[in-house]
């Protein structure tokens, strides 16, 4: 189950993880986007099924959730990958509903998708794996507003809670400090404020952004069993920019 799958790197994820066997479960608002992108990995021999959904709505999550278990009989990973980001705005300027949907999905989407999968992985017997994106800015602030600098400093703490709880059940749980990519909401918030790109690039050893597939590469280890022995992770995909 993959969410924020209708494009940057939950696209690049469901292409990258079909590539390598799995059947996807693919989550997001734009249904349109999700179509296409069941259509191409079907078309390369994949196996995928698309579900419109909010990860900021509890009956939307189920419902993902139980579409997994219908359609493939099980589930056995989850890249809870859906973020909403603005930028540029000091904290005292955030308005109420700027603030709620930035919480909503990137906190409260990760809690709905763990109530909802954890208990299925459970049921199965054989555990499972769940990849919670946060960020660098889980760990500093980075220029991101400050909302979202809290709810991705949230996401590392539930992931680590989560790890805790479930890691004697088999059911792994672990985070990714993503640092900056080039994906459609990081050019929405350049497009607001394009001198945050030199800020952005100044964080990284490497001096540049990752692109989608980077970030998916690593999401597929976590996924797998080559990472079996990690667990409760804060994994930085972020060209060093933690190193700094």
């Amino acid at each position: 189950m993959i969410t924020g799958a209708s494009s940057g790197i939950g696209a690049a994820a469901a292409r990258l993880f079909a590539a390598e066997g799995a059947a996807v479960v693919l989550v997001a608002r734009r249904k349109e986007r999700l179509d296409l992108l069941v259509e191409e990995i079907r078309a390369d021999g994949g196996r995928a099924v698309a579900v419109r959904g909010d990860v900021a709505s509890s009956d939307d999550v189920e419902r993902a959730v139980a579409t997994a278990v219908e359609t493939f009989g099980t589930l056995d990973a989850a890249f809870n990958n859906a973020g909403y980001a603005t930028a540029g705005t000091p904290l005292h300027e955030i308005d109420d509903e700027v603030y709620e949907r930035t919480l909503d999905v990137n906190l409260r989407g990760v809690w709905n998708c763990l109530r909802h999968q954890v208990p299925v992985m459970l049921g199965s017997g054989a555990g499972g794996s769940v990849v919670n994106t946060s960020s660098v800015a889980g760990l500093r602030a980075t220029g991101a507003s400050a909302a979202y600098v809290a709810a991705k400093h949230a996401v590392i703490g539930l992931t680590r809670a989560a790890a805790l709880d479930y890691g004697r059940r088999g059911v792994r749980v672990n985070a990714l400090v993503v640092g900056s990519t080039r994906t459609e909401m990081m050019e929405e918030v350049l497009g607001v404020d394009p001198d945050l790109e030199e800020v952005f690039l100044a964080h990284s050893v490497q001096r540049r952004m990752s692109g989608p597939d980077e970030v998916a590469q690593a999401a597929a280890w976590l996924c797998s069993d080559r990472s079996s022995f990690v667990t409760g992770a804060a994994m930085a995909v972020d060209g060093g920019a933690t190193a700094l």
